[in-house]
């Protein structure tokens, strides 16, 4: 191992936006610059490499197939119930007779600065997961429309929601809005990992941020090290927004609504702002 080299984002000729396109760049890393250039931002020196094989991460794995991504039967049932929603690359390392593995999350960046979904899960499950209270439970299920304001005319009282199918959270009582936002604010950290880094044997090291130019015939790349990526992102207030969502650092947490899940909570951000700290 050596020093990562902070490299920050580069551009190569040619396109490869998709989970496919790295793998065989990984793969091919003996002759692929750009593989090579990943490997030596992640520590490595190619002269010391015996060995890279790289494999496409589902989001789904059938309890059958995890030996085949060195996930324990533990590891596993924790990668079911905390899985992410991106494509993920397992990378693995040898040397010598040492055996390093990577985990890569993978996304992809528009230049137009669109917004990526990184987690989408009911409340109950967040509750679960971040063991917030029965209140706030209660509230974020009206900012979903998982109970409608024409269920909760006891609770809401004399507001009158810009929607019938939802409350926005500026709309909720101001007492709840400030219980919510400290709640996100004293458990910032543990929110964040979960969102970007997710948990057990297949919880990412790294980002991997690519973006394909208009020319169409290069691609534009940024790999950070998932703490730098989550300090990133994390960085900024917690606070509801004038649209009534809610922003943590980078984050916002807004209603899914559309099909199919309407009434999930569903937690995005901007790939290509990782740009911004090459």
């Amino acid at each position: 191992m050596i020093d990562r080299i902070e490299l920050g984002s580069q551009t190569a000729k040619g396109g490869f936006d998709n989970e496919h396109d790295i793998v065989r760049k990984f793969n091919n890393w003996k002759k692929d610059k750009t593989a090579q250039k990943w490997l030596e931002i992640m520590g490595y020196k190619l002269n010391k490499l015996d060995s890279v094989t790289a494999i496409q991460v589902p989001t789904k794995i059938s309890q059958k197939d995890i030996e085949k991504y060195n996930v324990s039967i533990e590891e596993y049932n924790e990668f079911v119930r905390f899985k992410k929603a991106d494509a993920q690359v397992k990378l693995i390392i040898k040397i010598g007779n040492i055996i390093k593995i990577e985990n890569l999350s993978l996304k992809k960046a528009n230049s137009n600065a669109d917004y990526n979904q990184i987690d989408k899960r009911t409340i109950d499950f967040y509750k679960e997961m971040w063991k917030f209270d029965d209140e706030i439970a209660f509230w974020l299920k009206l900012f979903t429309g998982e109970i409608l304001p024409k269920e909760a005319k006891d609770f809401i009282g004399k507001i009158k929601p810009r929607e019938n199918r939802r409350l926005f959270l500026d709309e909720i009582p101001e007492t709840i809005q400030n219980k919510i936002v400290k709640f996100f604010e004293k458990n910032k950290i543990l929110v964040i990992s979960d969102l970007i880094k997710g948990r057990g044997g297949l919880s990412a090291n790294w980002m991997l941020v690519t973006m394909k130019n208009i020319d169409k015939d290069s691609t534009s790349w940024i790999l950070k090290d998932i703490n730098t990526t989550m300090n990133f992102y994390g960085d900024g207030n917690v606070f509801i927004t004038p649209r009534g969502s809610l922003h943590i650092g980078k984050i916002t947490m807004q209603r899914k609504g559309g099909t199919p899940d309407p009434t999930k909570i569903q937690f995005k951000f901007k790939p290509c702002e990782l740009f911004e700290i090459a």
